[in-house]
């Protein structure tokens, strides 16, 4: 059974139309005209317990909107939505003890305070048992090696020692859901690892269902197994890395070294992209011409020493839905050889 189910989920905001100059101050002021923006549209969506899920999409898509109604924040306009068997704006309080959540840009620790007594108080908060609680900490210290800045006030943390509070204080009370939104931003890449390994042993470990949001895609490499892609308030996308590399991957890159000069490159579906000495990139569309074609082809002409496949970069692949639009791509048969 899904610990996280949406259904035709969509989110509205109404906002007063304005307009320009004092003639359209005094007509607000006795005709109020309104206009609304759709932040989530029609999103259905479910989550087994256990699985780490990248929710990735543009500048306002709608990431951060389906996380606030998640939690609970934002009441939905229409749709239904279930996290862990509550709707959660219903039933906040209860919703809140199953969930943790981490915001790249907030904290939910106390700023005058030591980092520990900042602990203390959340375990009073969420009545963690003592003996719980300290088991919990002492192998949250020792995988984000917390304790050299434990008595340190959080207002003198460095952001990637902050940022590691954060993630301990969300897990502390066994939170059977975690909301990770951009959570390492502006971090340097010492940092960036040892909250992706933070990230990766608690879902392993416990079996903690873990949600993603990010623009940095290195972590959705590191982490997550499936992508949910939302795009203007839509799901564009939701299924394995994979499974995107091969709808929307289509172009991959042959390097090839060769053993002594050469200069026929022109093969059919085939763009050469880069050359340098003896090392050439070869750029081709798998749907039409096979790597083992190419790779025939070439060594029909010329004599190498060295021979690779480059797959595409999901962030290029992103970057391209982006700006191109995501279209299911139906496997075209493969080449003839």
């Amino acid at each position: 059974m899904p610990i996280i189910e949406t259904r035709n989920l969509r989110k509205v905001f109404r906002s007063v139309k304005r307009y320009p100059g004092l003639g359209g101050a005094v007509r607000s002021l006795f005709t109020r005209e309104y206009v609304d923006k759709a932040a989530v549209e029609d999103v259905t969506l479910a989550m087994e317990p256990g699985e780490l899920v990248g929710y990735i999409g543009p500048n306002g898509a709608g990431k951060s909107t389906t996380i606030k109604m998640l939690t609970g924040i934002l009441v939905p306009t229409s749709g239904e939505i279930h996290v862990a068997g509550l709707v959660p704006h219903e039933k906040r309080k209860e919703n809140a003890r199953n969930i943790g959540v981490v915001f790249g840009q907030r904290s939910q620790l106390y700023w005058d305070l030591p980092l520990q007594e900042s602990f203390e108080l959340l375990r009073a908060i969420y009545a963690v048992p003592r003996d719980r609680y300290r088991a919990n900490l002492a192998r949250f210290s020792e995988i984000l090696a917390l304790d050299e800045f434990m008595e340190t006030p959080v207002r003198q943390l460095s952001l990637g020692q902050r940022m590691r509070g954060d993630f301990a204080a969300a897990m502390l009370h066994d939170p059977q859901i975690v909301y990770l939104d951009e959570p390492t931003i502006g971090l340097d890449v010492v940092a960036k690892e040892a909250i992706r390994e933070f990230i990766a042993q608690i879902n392993e470990e416990r079996g903690t269902t873990v949600i993603l949001t990010t623009h940095d895609l290195a972590d959705v490499e590191r982490l997550c197994n499936r992508i949910i892609l939302i795009d203007d308030g839509r799901v564009v996308f939701d299924g394995g890395i994979e499974r995107l590399r091969n709808e929307y991957g289509t172009h991959r890159t042959l390097v090839v070294t060769l053993a002594e000069n050469c200069e026929s490159f022109d093969f059919p579906h085939t763009e050469l992209v880069e050359r340098e000495g003896n090392l050439v990139h070869l750029k081709f569309d798998r749907r039409r011409i096979t790597a083992e074609q190419l790779i025939r082809a070439v060594t029909e002409r010329c004599t190498i020493s060295d021979v690779s496949i480059v797959e595409p970069e999901l962030e290029d692949i992103i970057r391209r839905i982006y700006l191109e639009g995501y279209q299911h791509q139906a496997q075209a048969p493969a080449p003839s050889s």
